[in-house]
């Protein structure tokens, strides 16, 4: 008793050995390029304020304008609803956290730009002021999560500014204290990979300099010509790109307006549901899955002014465009004007709040060995804990009620997320 049964056959146990000897370097391949999400919050959306006008309170103020915008153009649950055509089970729901995201944390991903919406005179000094304004945010809790600059890119005529003012910025953090742990670099216009490896040097060397760990600064690529996509001998440059960034890359942000530029696209026609769009964030989509890399979506230039009837009709594009982002797997996006996010956060909490049940159920089911109408498998029970993980980052959904319809302890539903959510809770502990 207690012993294996013994069946025959017909291989040697050394051959398994040589078969293994023989995948060692593509498992160790396998590894390095594919480790898988990083487990870490995902924002929804970036916002993207000039140099020279990002201010200690810029962020408090998006969020007055947002809420100012909803008290005049949706001062209720019922008007708000009726406007998106968002369910009565959903009406409070999501207008009720769309207002307390508003007052409690309006933006979730802010980058100070220094490229084409810079129109500053003084970059040294709007640099160093962008960084000890971030700093003392982050000192004093009135942070986004994530916070950064967007530097000029590596194209010969701006790539000596670009540089600069990345240094006079980084520079400035660590005067202040230090880089802080939500810092996000953003690198635009990349065409080749050997920009990425330029990016990946000068980011080495500032830590080398400063004396951090290696690989302490990552940064996003910007996907904004048609060459990042495709190349010249018909490879997916953007692959490339993720390869060259030597694990530096931590996102794939699709500029909706320059790509469609790049490809002819008239001005009319230029948005992220064009044919044009939805191909090149399919390439990066794929090229960025399992690297850890993560895709951004662009962002809609029609803006929620003027009068009421503008204002619904500009709310419905913007949330139409997020919900099929949503549903693509285009968890962030870009928002230009503090009355884009009521309906950023709306689309948001909707997706989740209305596939929640359905989701906890079909976990709950998996979790404890009951069969049901879908039999999912392991890749499926990871995607539904990671759907209520980021329902539970951005605020769609409470703990408690996650708890209550899984079964599953937060940490538990980590776990089926993927090993690196489950090392991160670890570690915290």
């Amino acid at each position: 008793m207690g012993q294996q049964e013994q069946v025959a056959t017909s291989l040697a146990g050394a051959f398994s050995e040589e078969i293994s000897a023989s995948l060692a370097p593509v498992d160790a391949e396998l590894e390095r390029r594919y480790p898988g999400d990083p487990g870490t919050r995902q924002p929804v959306h970036t916002v993207y304020v000039p140099g020279e006008v990002f201010q200690a309170d810029t962020i408090r103020s998006w969020g007055d304008q947002a809420l100012a915008s909803l008290d005049e153009h949706a001062p209720d649950a019922e008007t708000f609803a009726k406007v998106l055509g968002l369910s009565d089970e959903l009406a409070a729901p999501v207008y009720d956290r769309v207002r307390a995201k508003l007052e409690r944390e309006p933006v979730e991903d802010l980058r100070v730009d220094f490229e084409d919406g810079y129109k500053g005179k003084d970059e040294d000094g709007d640099a160093a002021r962008a960084a000890q304004l971030i700093a003392d945010a982050y000192k004093n809790g009135t942070a986004a999560p994530y916070m950064g600059i967007r530097m000029k890119c590596m194209e010969a005529p701006v790539r000596d500014r670009g540089i600069r003012t990345l240094d006079v910025f980084l520079t400035g953090l660590m005067e202040a204290g230090g880089l802080p742990e939500g810092l996000v670099l953003t690198l635009p216009k990349v065409t080749y990979p050997e920009q990425v490896t330029a990016m990946v040097r000068l980011v080495e060397q500032f830590e080398k300099t400063r004396g951090l760990n290696p690989g302490r600064i990552g940064f996003e690529i910007q996907i904004e010509t048609s060459q990042s996509i495709l190349g010249a001998d018909g490879t997916a440059t953007v692959a490339k790109m993720i390869d060259a960034a030597e694990g530096r890359a931590t996102g794939l942000h699709y500029g909706t307006f320059d790509y469609s530029a790049c490809l002819g696209v008239s001005a009319a026609y230029q948005a992220s549901d064009h044919p044009a769009a939805d191909h090149a964030k399919a390439i990066m989509q794929v090229a960025a899955a399992g690297t850890g890399v993560r895709v951004s979506d662009g962002s809609t230039n029609v803006l929620p002014i003027g009068t009421t009837e503008q204002v619904h009709e500009a709310w419905r594009l913007h949330y139409g465009l997020t919900r099929r982002a949503l549903a693509r797997a285009y968890y962030q996006g870009w928002d230009m004007h503090p009355r884009h996010i009521p309906t950023r956060y709306a689309a948001v909490f909707a997706f989740y709040r209305e596939g929640f049940e359905a989701a906890a159920k079909r976990l709950a089911a998996y979790a404890n060995h009951v069969d049901g109408a879908v039999m999912d498998e392991p890749a499926t029970a990871k995607a539904l804990a990671g759907y209520l993980l980021r329902g539970l980052d951005c605020g769609a959904l409470d703990t408690g009620e996650v708890t209550r319809l899984t079964g599953l302890t937060l940490a538990r539903l980590q776990t089926y997320a993927g090993p690196r959510r489950a090392d991160l809770t670890a570690s915290a502990k």
